[in-house]
């Protein structure tokens, strides 16, 4: 093989693996927005709030939250995310549920979607077991 058909072999597996990375770093944010009464919470980059159930605590931060229960607050999970400053990405994991689903944490907290947030800013989930996450104060699950 020739020195110049080489150097386009490899220029073009170069360019190649330059885009795959490229692709592998798009990564979906995580950010905050507030309220003037409910101050600080975590939402997605749409703007949509996320919720914690405080009957995950009991199970050591494993979500308890199925069938109906999901379809009303949707597990969420991204498997690529970043974070502005304001926010610690340390603070943010991975756990697999018992349905096999994968779903991102805060603090050890399975973060969910409410199905009648209709749009974005809304928390209309904010009640009773379910929480908006205030990240400044958010205790982490035992």
């Amino acid at each position: 093989m020739s020195k110049k058909y080489s150097l386009v072999i490899f220029l073009l597996a170069l360019a190649v693996l330059s885009i795959s990375i490229l692709a592998l770093a798009e990564s979906y944010t995580i950010k905050t927005s507030s309220d003037k009464f409910r101050g600080t919470f975590l939402v997605n980059q749409s703007n949509f709030t996320l919720y914690y159930f405080q009957n995950d605590s009991t199970a050591n931060g494993a979500s308890t939250c199925y069938n109906e229960c999901a379809v009303l607050y949707t597990p969420f999970y991204v498997p690529n995310f970043s974070t502005p400053d304001n926010l610690n990405s340390n603070d943010f994991g991975t756990e697999t549920r018992t349905d096999g689903k994968k779903q991102t944490t805060f603090k050890g907290w399975p973060l969910y979607y409410y199905a009648r947030d209709k749009a974005a800013g809304e928390f209309n989930g904010d009640g009773g077991a379910w929480h908006i996450i205030d990240p400044d104060n958010q205790p982490q699950v035992i």
